[in-house]
C-alpha cells in the first residue's frame, strides 16, 4: 500500500527531474555512513564505463545529461524521509543522519567528456568522472546511471513504450512465486526510467497480493520506493568498500580489514557480503572461521553461478560451520530460468536461505515497437566504479574477466599480489 507522501512520478514526455535523495540503492547510504565513520577525509575518483563498445551515444543525449546534473543540487533529505530512515533502518546513527540531512550534491564534482566518432561527429562515446571527498562522491554512482539511462531512452532511443509493463511484471513475479523463489528488486541503476520502475513494483505487489504464497517478494534495494510502498529496503555492502580499503591498505589483509570494520559498525544487522571483488577464492583466504560465523550470507555477483553454492558449502564445511544456517543471494544478470535452476540447486545442497536480487530483467525489459513488440530493446550496459582513493588506483578482479575494472598496470600488480593468473 502506497504512503501518503507526495511521490509523483513524471510521465514519459516530461523533463528529467530527480525526485528524492532516497531514489538510490540503500547500500550507498550504509557505505556512506561507514566512510563517515572511518575515512571522512579520503579523496575519491569514480569512473564510468560503457561495456557495449559497439553502441554509440548521441551527442545531443549527452548534452541533455549534462544539463540534468544541475537538478541534483536541488534535492535534500526531507524530514519525513529522515524519520522513515530512523524507523526502518535503526543502524543509522543520529550524527550520520544529521550529515545526510545537510548533504547536497555538487554537480561541479562531475566532468563529462563526449568523444565524437570519426565517422559521425554527432555520435560517439562518453567519459564521466566524479571527483571529490569519498564521503560526498559515493552518492553519485547509482542516480547518475539511472539518469543517463532515462535520458537515453527518452531522447535517443524512442522505439519502445510502456505497453504491458505492469502486466509483464505481474507475470514474472507469479512465475517466481510458483517456483518458490524469494526475490528482491535490485533494478535502480540500469532501469529504463523512474516510471518503468514504478510500474514494475506495482505489478509485483499486485501479483503478491493475488498469490497464495506471500513470502516471495522480499523487498527493494531502492529506498525511495521502499518508503513509497512500505516495502523492506534491501542492501548491505558493495565492491567499492573492498576496493577502497584495499587501496588504502596497499592490499595487505584488506579483505579482512574491510569485513572487520563493517562488522564493528553494523554487527549482524548488515552481514551479507560479496565475495568477488578480487575473486571468490582470494576472498575465502581471509574469510576465516570467525568471520564466516559472523557473516550470515554471501552474495554471488559474477562468474559461474552454478559453481558458487557447491564451493560455498565446501568452504563452510572446511571451517566446521553448518552451511544450512547460511544464506546465498544471487544478483548477476538473473531471469526466471536462471533463478529457478539456482533455487533448485540450493535446495538440494541444503541452502534453504537462498534468494535473488533481480535488476535489469525487471526494470529494463522492453520490446521495440518497430518489431511489433517481438525484438528486444537493449538496455545500456554500463557501470560506474571507484577509480582511486587518495591517488591510489582501485581495481576489481571479478570472477568474470569481462567485469574487471581498473587501469591495466594496477590490475596486473594486484593479480601478482594475490597470486591470480595474469590471463
Amino acid at each position: 500500500m502506497a504512503s501518503n507522501i507526495d511521490v509523483s512520478v513524471p510521465d514519459a514526455h516530461s523533463e528529467f527531474k530527480v525526485v528524492s535523495i532516497l531514489d538510490t540503492d540503500l547500500y550507498k547510504f550504509t557505505m556512506q555512513q561507514a566512510v563517515f565513520e572511518y575515512y571522512p577525509t579520503a579523496q575519491a575518483v569514480y569512473r564510468f564505463a560503457h561495456r557495449d563498445k559497439d553502441r554509440q551515444l548521441p551527442k545531443a543525449c549527452i548534452e541533455k545529461f549534462e544539463i540534468s546534473l544541475n537538478s541534483f543540487a536541488e534535492i535534500q533529505l526531507k524530514q519525513d524521509e529522515r524519520v522513515w530512515l530512523q524507523d526502518k533502518c535503526n543502524y543509522f546513527k543520529p550524527n550520520y543522519l544529521n550529515y545526510l540531512q545537510s548533504y547536497r550534491f555538487k554537480p561541479e564534482q562531475i566532468t563529462v567528456n563526449f568523444i565524437p566518432s570519426s565517422n559521425d561527429p554527432a555520435m560517439g562515446s562518453v567519459e564521466i568522472e566524479a571527483r571529490g571527498l569519498w564521503l560526498e562522491t559515493i552518492l553519485w554512482e547509482v542516480p547518475l546511471m539511472a539518469c543517463l539511462s532515462e535520458i537515453y531512452f527518452r531522447y535517443a532511443d524512442q522505439d519502445w513504450d510502456y505497453t504491458g509493463q505492469e502486466e509483464q511484471a505481474m507475470h514474472k513475479a507469479k512465475c517466481l512465486f510458483d517456483a518458490r523463489c524469494i526475490f528482491s528488486d535490485f533494478g535502480t541503476r540500469r532501469r529504463r526510467s523512474l516510471l518503468a520502475h514504478d510500474l514494475v513494483l506495482s505489478g509485483i505487489i499486485k501479483a503478491q497480493s493475488a498469490h497464495e504464497w506471500k513470502d516471495g517478494f522480499f523487498g527493494t534495494s531502492n529506498a525511495y520506493f521502499a518508503m513509497r510502498y512500505n516495502l523492506n529496503t534491501i542492501g548491505t555492502i558493495a565492491h567499492e568498500w573492498f576496493m577502497g580499503i584495499a587501496a588504502i591498505c596497499n592490499y595487505k589483509d584488506s579483505t579482512g580489514t574491510a569485513l572487520d570494520l563493517w562488522s564493528k559498525l553494523y554487527g549482524e544487522s548488515l552481514s551479507v557480503t560479496l565475495t568477488d571483488t578480487f575473486s571468490t577464492e582470494v576472498f575465502y583466504r581471509e574469510f576465516d572461521s570467525i568471520r564466516a560465523n559472523q557473516w550470515k550470507a554471501l552474495r554471488q555477483d559474477s562468474g559461474n553461478p552454478k559453481a558458487f553454492a557447491p564451493r560455498a558449502k565446501q568452504m563452510y564445511e572446511e571451517r566446521g560451520i553448518d552451511h544450512t544456517q547460511k544464506g546465498i543471494i544471487y544478483s548477476d544478470a538473473l531471469d526466471f530460468n536462471k533463478a529457478k535452476v539456482l533455487h533448485d540447486q540450493c535446495q538440494q545442497l541444503g541452502f534453504t536461505k537462498c534468494s535473488f536480487g533481480i535488476g535489469t530483467w525487471l526494470t529494463n525489459d522492453f520490446k521495440m515497437k518497430s518489431s511489433e513488440y517481438k525484438e528486444k530493446s537493449k538496455a545500456l550496459n554500463m557501470v560506474i566504479k571507484l577509480g582511486s582513493i587518495d591517488g591510489k588506483e582501485c581495481v576489481k578482479i571479478s570472477d568474470e574477466i569481462t567485469k574487471n575494472t581498473g587501469v591495466p598496470e594496477a590490475v596486473t600488480k594486484v593479480k601478482e599480489i594475490y597470486q591470480i593468473p595474469l590471463s
